[in-house]
């Protein structure tokens, strides 16, 4: 059987802002609005969209929108249009060369995942082989003014029906935090994320909380760390879980031969692109690892994404998607995602992501647009 190939003509970028329903606080800072590159990339007649995550500041990792722009425009474009790609795998292999820059590569990668599946007739959920219809979802919530003001800002998200929280930690703001929400809700599902806030020495203040019953700790030590995570997992009851170390295929397998977390969060655009995310997963299923999805404050395209990879089977736990209301009073895809009653949200079955764009919201929310040709 003869592989099809796809032939990109041209590559239009465009630089957004949306304002946030409320700012967003971590350890690495405070979000009011979301900026990131949409990618939007036309071959066939058809055009695959894709989400850059990359933020304005270099706080997640050293991406930013000004970095990814930069990659996006001048190396990855000529990689890529009037060539003929056969799939994710061969867009992997003509970009490897570029060191790093994940996330643009990963914005890219979804355009064209996207456009097979509009050339294919299939949806992103289909070509990935997803094993449900719904995916369980959780609701992140950032660092608040107070304990009790965090308890009360779960209280609202579980009366919208959210049943699984995370909740942001930093040091000095974690074990109040943390009691206050369990004593407020014995028995809710509830993980902590720390985004590389702490040293070996530290992180020992986490001991404090180690006996509360959580889902899981998430990346307390450096962001490229893997070699002391091992140490401290050692040490705790509760599941350490890596997020910001774990950058590719590769890196999830030295953690889980280091035993340095028990649970894996996959994040597409952190390991360069939807296939490498699938990669993860299979290692993981295979070693009886469990993941979750995690979240970028993604728009209605990156959120369409999420979703289509939590539908496989290794995803076990709830991803960090929930419903578009969450984050955006206005997105930039007509389609907005809800929450269902079970805590679970509708993984979308229209071809590619299965998502259309709001043309005149993505005008509104752009900071800057050009387009790319053969």
């Amino acid at each position: 059987m003869v592989k099809k190939i796809m032939k990109p003509s041209s590559l239009t970028l465009h630089h957004i802002s949306m304002p946030l329903v409320a700012p967003f606080e971590t350890s690495f800072g405070r979000e009011t609005v979301r900026e990131c590159v949409i990618v939007a990339l036309h071959a066939e007649g058809l055009t695959g969209y894709g989400e850059c995550v990359a933020s304005r500041e270099p706080g997640y990792n050293y991406e930013t929108t000004g970095t990814a722009w930069h990659i996006l425009k001048e190396f990855i474009a000529p990689l890529i249009l009037g060539q003929d790609i056969a799939d994710a795998n061969d867009f992997q292999s003509r970009v490897e060369r570029i060191r790093g820059h994940h996330l643009a590569k990963a914005g890219v990668e979804m355009a064209l995942w996207d456009l097979f599946g509009k050339r294919d007739g299939k949806s992103l959920k289909e070509m990935f082989g997803g094993a449900r219809g719904e995916v369980e979802v959780g609701v992140s919530i950032g660092i608040q003014e107070s304990a009790s003001a965090l308890v009360k800002t779960v209280d609202s998200y579980l009366g919208q029906g959210y049943r699984r929280v995370k909740i942001k930690i930093k040091p000095g703001r974690e074990v109040e935090e943390t009691l206050a929400v369990r004593k407020a809700y014995p028995d809710l599902r509830l993980q902590v994320d720390a985004n590389s806030a702490y040293t070996l020495e530290s992180a020992q203040v986490l001991k404090k909380i180690d006996d509360l019953n959580l889902l899981l700790i998430e990346q307390p030590l450096f962001e490229d760390d893997i070699w002391d995570h091992r140490l401290l997992q050692s040490e705790f009851k509760t599941p350490i879980c890596l997020d910001e170390s774990v950058v590719s295929p590769r890196h999830a397998r030295y953690a889980l031969e280091m035993k340095a977390c028990k649970i894996i969060n996959i994040k597409p655009a952190r390991v360069g692109g939807l296939s490498q995310a699938v990669a993860i997963h299979d290692h993981c299923l295979a070693q009886k690892v469990p993941v979750w999805c995690g979240g970028m404050l993604e728009t209605g395209i990156g959120r369409a994404s999420n979703l289509a990879l939590a539908s496989l089977p290794g995803f076990v736990l709830p991803g960090d998607i929930s419903a578009s209301d969450r984050y955006y009073h206005r997105d930039i895809t007509n389609e907005r995602f809800a929450l269902n009653d079970d805590s679970t949200i509708t993984v979308p079955t229209g071809h590619g992501l299965g998502v259309t764009i709001d043309e005149s919201a993505l005008k509104e929310f752009s900071l800057a647009e050009i387009t790319l040709k053969a």
